[in-house]
């Protein structure tokens, strides 16, 4: 399962998640677990990361802060080779 650490209020997290919604059709099989850090503290408490959104795959962090679309789509893509 893909986990996305976010902020509802970051502009990065809002940027990456449009893209995320552009993207997501071309990956059904991938699980994703959306966490908003101040809604769920504990479960994000126990991550490894600074800058958010923040994106974990299998507990390995796979990237962290503000990201491109063409880096989200790598992340994806490598996501799904590993099905």
């Amino acid at each position: 399962m893909l986990k996305i650490f976010y902020l509802k209020n970051c502009p990065y997290c809002k940027k990456a998640q449009n893209y995320l919604d552009i993207h997501r059709p071309d990956f059904p099989n991938i699980m994703i677990q959306m966490i908003e850090e101040n809604e769920e503290a504990e479960l994000a408490n126990q991550y490894d990361y600074y800058y958010v959104p923040s994106y974990f795959y299998n507990e390995e962090k796979l990237h962290e802060g503000a990201i491109t679309e063409e880096e989200l789509l790598n992340i994806l893509k490598s996501i799904q080779k590993s099905l």
